[in-house]
């Protein structure tokens, strides 16, 4: 069996994946417009997951500044979606990794109906 070259190096696919830091390469990568359709995808799909925990993270964050009663639940809560951020990023790359799709259901969708306009 030959091999055949790869289109394009998965470790630039982990790299978009990886929580917080992957966000910037992704945004370059969808500014520019130039990529695999796969790469496209992955770039939009890290920059939704991490505009969606940096938005419930701030918000949470506010909400339990400014409650004397939730404080606690509320900082809970905000560990939860940091957590599952980092697991549901983790994943991704893991699958990855196993050659398989690195698609969510709900926030692939809503990643290429909301960045496909703006920013492809």
């Amino acid at each position: 069996m030959p091999n055949a070259p790869c289109p394009m190096p998965k470790t630039r696919l982990l790299l978009y994946l990886i929580p917080i830091i992957g966000f910037f390469p992704s945004l370059w990568t969808l500014y520019r417009g130039q990529g695999s359709r796969e790469q496209l995808a992955i770039s939009r799909l890290s920059i939704t997951l991490a505009l969606t925990w940096l938005l419930g993270y701030l918000l949470l964050a506010t909400g339990a500044g400014t409650s004397d009663f939730l404080t606690l639940r509320l900082f809970i809560l905000n560990s939860f979606i940091t957590s599952g951020y980092f697991l549901v990023s983790v994943w991704l790359i893991s699958r990855l990794m196993q050659g398989k799709s690195g698609r969510l259901p709900g926030f692939s969708t809503l990643a290429e109906r909301v960045l496909g306009k703006y920013l492809s």
